[in-house]
């Protein structure tokens, strides 16, 4: 399945923070969008950044209270991978795999933001198409 069907399926929202925004307001985003990374941009179109639970986990972690007066720009990850629309979630799942992140915004050709897709969408996507797959081999076994 192309990422560009995935997101037809899902939609292309694409909750963001401002780089200036505090740790506080990013919780609370989280929160409300129930979802685990939020893109950092400060125009929302442009990727500046990602944000993650875990990023907020581990500098709690490593900084105790202190991490909660930081700003998304203080713990996002700057260098931020990328897919396109055209790319396969086979392809996307590895890439997601190999370098360990559950969420990666989806570009255009000329680098404008499209959508986020998650790990959880990327497997329920392969589930579908397994489970369609599985429901045409019964047809044809059975003469349907």
């Amino acid at each position: 399945m192309l990422i560009s069907q995935l997101l037809r399926r899902k939609g292309q929202f694409v909750a963001c923070v401002e780089p200036r925004d505090a740790i506080g307001a990013v919780l609370e985003q989280l929160a409300e969008h129930g979802v685990g990374a939020l893109v950092v941009s400060a125009n929302g179109r442009t990727i500046d950044g990602i944000i993650s639970e875990r990023d907020i986990v581990r500098a709690l972690a490593l900084d105790g209270d202190v991490a909660l007066q930081k700003r998304a720009s203080d713990l996002m990850t700057a260098d931020v991978l990328t897919c396109e629309p055209d790319d396969t979630t086979e392809d996307l799942m590895a890439r997601m795999t190999e370098h360990r992140f559950r969420h990666m915004p989806v570009v255009d050709h000329a680098g404008a933001m499209m959508g986020i897709v998650s790990i959880g969408d990327v497997v329920n996507a392969r589930v579908n198409e397994l489970e369609t797959e599985r429901q045409q081999l019964t047809d044809y076994i059975s003469g349907r």
